[in-house]
């Protein structure tokens, strides 16, 4: 399949209008939704924003790939935009953004538009090619110098092993489409061009392609991975690994080669072991618990969000309807608080655990993180505890590969299948009995006592700081600390933050929608488009609607939204609202304890207070 089969003169548009990232995102969404391409062009769109979420697509060069692969796409499809001007699309080089092409892929995407899809990310690599679509006229001559680069590549597979100065490099990124094969042509230009011979591995959606062999990863000098999802590691047992963000292949090529050529990288230790360290780590201390934190608290909100959720439904047939010995009571209301508390919510802790564990010791460390997280909910340690039992069983295990690197590569298996799994298992266990679990448990109790037995006006004041929590930083580290602290005390009882921050995070999208349309002066044509998808987005507690205006006037936008957003988790505690679901905006609201209506209230206050703010704060723009 030809590129410009996915690419026509339907949906190229040769002069983009706005100046911002959002702008010129939506103007080519609204090109694919012309051009009939998409089914819901709203959840196209919020599929977009997600990937920008994980990482920003201007790669650089002028250049923005912007792309999703979602069943809200009709058929695969590319739009390009241009702006001559250019677009402050918070490019990986800071510089303005000329040329766009936006790919719509459908979730059930075919290796041969994949692989047209890849191929638009190789051309895109040469300068030539990019000097030629800024200075094209016409739709047609867009077209014509997409067919002049566009040749079908056959896959690589020929072996390079033995030769000097060999390599082998693997990129992927988390939709496999345009920054996986953009980086994988970065790092072979690179290489040719400092003689080095290199073989790359593409992971992307049709598929790995040019895998690597046995053969060629002894032979390699070191090994590059350039990915921002996860890679099969246990290969590279025993090589110098250099670890990077997708986009570094793209724009840091030839630092990295370099780093390998003198193994500048530490040594990873195979059969799920983590690294070994040859030199410090790049990353900080806190950044790297907040990337292991992260990782079991992604995992553990579908038990918390699923679990809770099913128990407040529970409550539709009355409080108490759950226990037999209650005149209320219900079989259907019975089943569901078994399987959303006592079985969803009774795993909640140990996958905290577990999956922090792993993050840090990869898969020896899970079944010594979950061991001593089940420990921690059962010995009435709660959330601390399992925060506890996940770094403590991850580094525990950490520590012992290092004790037994020293054994027989004969043995290599054993320690996988017996030895961390028995003495991580153990030495966890004996320390959450033994050391942990009563003083935390101690500690944990009276969190949650002093937070249920707070007067009404130190209440308000916590729900003003997380509010504020929530707004700062809109999805960043401070947000998640708010939104961690309350999922943290949904599994103590203490339902009351928890409702406090979703109003709170609610606030910001509704706000801003609310200024947009009350002030539409305000904000340009695009921005007032741009608002009223953040109506849909508040409502579904997505915070991070309201990034692009803030990124666009932090000034006069974060302080107004904080503002709001604290008015509403003040109200919430205020009126006693607690929320044992942590997530589902509007959906939930019916489910929530103490008055929906009052709750309903404080979230459109808050939205008010931020609205109004913004139309009195933020300058007319005629």
């Amino acid at each position: 399949m030809r590129i410009t089969e996915l690419l026509t003169k339907q949906t190229i548009k040769l002069s983009l209008d706005g100046k911002e990232k959002i702008n010129a995102i939506d103007e080519l969404v609204e090109v694919l939704d012309q051009a009939n391409k998409l089914v819901d062009r709203e959840t196209f769109k919020n599929a977009i924003l997600a990937r920008e979420e994980q990482s920003t697509t201007g790669i650089g060069e002028g250049i923005a790939i912007p792309h999703a692969k979602t069943k809200a796409v009709r058929e695969p499809a590319i739009a390009f935009g241009r702006s001559v001007s250019g677009v402050n699309y918070q490019s990986l080089d800071g510089a303005p953004s000329h040329l766009f092409f936006m790919i719509a892929a459908t979730e059930g995407a075919n290796n041969t538009h994949l692989e047209a899809l890849s191929r638009l990310s190789t051309i895109l690599m040469n300068q030539e090619v990019r000097e030629q679509l800024l200075t094209a006229k016409t739709e047609e001559e867009i077209i014509n110098i997409i067919n002049r680069y566009d040749e079908e590549k056959e896959e690589e597979v020929q072996s390079m092993s033995g030769k000097k100065d060999f390599i082998v490099a693997v990129t992927a990124c988390p939709t496999g489409i345009a920054h996986t094969y953009m980086a994988a042509d970065s790092l072979k230009q690179k290489a040719e061009e400092l003689g080095v011979d290199i073989k790359v591995e593409t992971n992307g959606s049709g598929g790995a392609k040019n895998v690597l062999t046995e053969e060629e990863i002894e032979n390699a000098v070191a090994v590059i991975v350039a990915a921002d999802t996860n890679v099969e590691m246990n290969r590279f047992n025993g090589k110098h690994v250099i670890e990077a963000p997708v986009a570094d292949g793209i724009r840091k090529s030839q630092q990295l080669i370099e780093r390998a050529l003198k193994q500048d990288a530490p040594i990873y230790q195979g059969q799920g072991g983590a690294k070994k360290e040859t030199k410090q780590e790049t990353r900080g201390i806190a950044a790297t618990i907040y990337k292991h934190l992260m990782s079991g608290v992604s995992n553990m909100l579908p038990f918390v969000v699923g679990g809770g959720i099913l128990i407040a439904i529970s409550f539709m047939f009355g409080i108490n309807a759950s226990d037999p010995a209650d005149a209320s009571y219900h079989p259907i209301a019975e089943a569901l608080n078994t399987i959303g508390g006592g079985t969803a919510f009774g795993l909640m802790i140990p996958i905290l655990a577990g999956f922090i564990a792993m993050s840090i010791a990869d898969r020896p460390g899970f079944a010594a993180g979950m061991v001593g997280g089940m420990l921690a909910a059962t010995g009435g340690a709660g959330f601390l505890g399992g925060l506890v039992a996940g770094f403590l069983a991850g580094y525990l295990v950490v520590g012992l590969k290092k004790v037994f690197s020293g054994l027989p590569a004969s043995l290599e298996g054993i320690k996988t299948i017996l030895l961390y799994p028995l003495l991580g298992i153990a030495l966890t266990g004996f320390i959450m009995l033994y050391v942990v679990n009563k003083p935390v448990g101690a500690l944990n109790t009276a969190i949650s006592d002093w937070l249920s037995g707070l007067g009404t006006g130190n209440a308000v004041l916590l729900g003003i700081i997380l509010g504020l929590m929530m707004s700062f930083d809109m999805g960043g580290p401070v947000n998640k600390a708010a939104y961690v602290f309350g999922t943290g005390l949904l599994a103590s009882g203490v339902y009351e933050p928890m409702a406090a921050i979703m109003a709170a995070g609610m606030v910001p999208p509704l706000g801003i929608a609310l200024a947009t349309t009350f002030f539409p002066n305000r904000f340009n044509k695009q921005e007032r488009d741009a608002g009223k998808v953040n109506y849909i987005m508040g409502l579904s507690f997505i915070t991070e609607g309201a990034i692009p205006f803030a990124a666009a006037d932090p000034v006069r936008v974060i302080p107004s939204l904080m503002a709001g957003s604290a008015v509403a988790g003040g109200l919430s505690m205020l009126f006693g609202i607690g929320l044992q679901a942590p997530h589902g905006g509007l959906f939930v609201i019916p489910l929530v304890n103490g008055g929906w209506f009052m709750y309903l209230l404080a979230i459109l206050i808050g939205a008010i207070v931020s609205a109004i703010l913004l139309g009195f704060l933020k300058k007319r723009t005629n």
